[in-house]
């Protein structure tokens, strides 16, 4: 009965020939199953969330692994200081990340909210909570700005990514505070112009550019700049990740005005990334990583390896710029180092050097 409420309201909105408003009104959770907002409108649009619109707790198969879904939606806001809940608890439990002698039952999980081929959209000043995976994926969306999002789940809850970026171009994620399970933020193939400034992450994975390559495909992302970051507690700062065996590139990408606080991998790039239950095989070709900038980045380590550049021999890292990166150790009087592998035409000013 909700479920069709919403349709029928988002329908009437759709249609409209004049800039409309949808509201989800305050002091109320709406528990909902999946819900499809499928465009293209025929005017601009906005949805107000005052309210809670909230996942049942039970697991049910979703189609396509989405539990709300935009698609084909252009100039669109969605703001309101509400809540999107997607009551998780129930798919971690069953997750063998966080019990491995449980045969994996959550691998159907859904993503809480996805923006598909959205173009002109604003989504900001929304509370995202206890994805049931991640909690927002933009893919092969353009011109889009998230800002102003409170982003929070428990520190072990697995793969609850806070914002995922897949094929977008052009989008600015800015002013957020971001605590979950995982990335914070995950920018992956496909993805240029992509602009992330004042963010607090942790706990979580820290912001990652990837993972790339994986099953031997190729990748591309480009001109990334992540400025004005706060770590806290985080198993990684700011990272790149690839597979053994890709192709394609990671380049132009700038992380900047950066501080660290007991941060476990600070800077990392690791282009022999594997995320499987068995041994990756050794593979020759890799995905390409050049021109990369790290600058203004202070902080703690929580590990004796501060800086860790594990690049691939076959594929060098290419063109790496540090200047004025200074880690010490979050445990008084321990050192830090660094490991620097396979890498080119580095110029350098950071503590600890190779």
């Amino acid at each position: 009965m909700l479920l069709q409420a919403f349709k029928k309201a988002w329908d009437q909105a759709c249609n409209s020939m004049g800039s409309v408003k949808m509201v989800v009104p305050s002091n109320k959770t709406y528990y909902v199953k999946h819900i499809n907002f499928t465009g293209p409108c025929k005017s601009p649009i906005s949805m107000e969330i005052q309210g809670t619109i909230k996942s049942f707790s039970q697991m049910y198969d979703f189609p396509r692994r989405l539990w709300i879904k935009f698609e084909d939606v252009s100039s669109m806001d969605i703001f309101g200081g509400g809540t999107i809940d997607g009551n998780g608890g129930v798919w971690w439990d069953n997750s063998c990340r966080r019990k491995k002698t449980k045969a994996c039952q959550s691998q159907n999980a859904p993503t809480a909210l996805t923006l598909r081929n959205c173009s002109n959209m604003k989504l900001n000043n929304i509370h995202l909570k206890d994805a049931q995976q991640m909690h927002v994926n933009f893919e092969d969306c353009k011109l889009v700005e998230a800002s102003r999002l409170l982003v929070t789940a428990p520190g072990d809850s697995p793969n609850t990514d806070g914002i995922h970026v897949t094929r977008t171009t052009n989008i600015d994620i800015l002013d957020s505070q971001i605590r979950t399970g995982d990335d914070c933020i995950s920018i992956v193939n496909g993805s240029r112009n992509v602009n992330v400034k004042g963010i607090e992450c942790g706990p979580g994975h820290g912001i990652s550019i990837g993972s790339l390559g994986e099953d031997n495909t190729e990748n591309h992302v480009s001109d990334i700049s992540v400025k004005g970051v706060k770590f806290t507690g985080t198993t990684n700062g700011v990272r790149i990740k690839s597979w053994q065996g890709g192709h394609g590139i990671a380049s132009n990408i700038v992380f900047e005005d950066i501080q660290m606080t007991n941060v476990y991998n600070p800077i990392i790039i690791n282009q022999y990334y594997c995320d499987k239950n068995k041994k990756c095989d050794k593979e020759e070709s890799a995905v390409q990583v050049e021109n990369i900038v790290y600058r203004n980045i202070i902080g703690t380590s929580a590990s004796k390896v501060a800086i860790n550049f594990n690049c691939s021999q076959s594929v060098p890292c290419r063109n790496l710029t540090l200047e004025n990166v200074k880690l010490t150790s979050e445990a008084k009087g321990e050192e830090v180092e660094a490991y620097c592998k396979s890498m080119q035409s580095v110029k350098q000013n950071f503590i600890p050097s190779c």
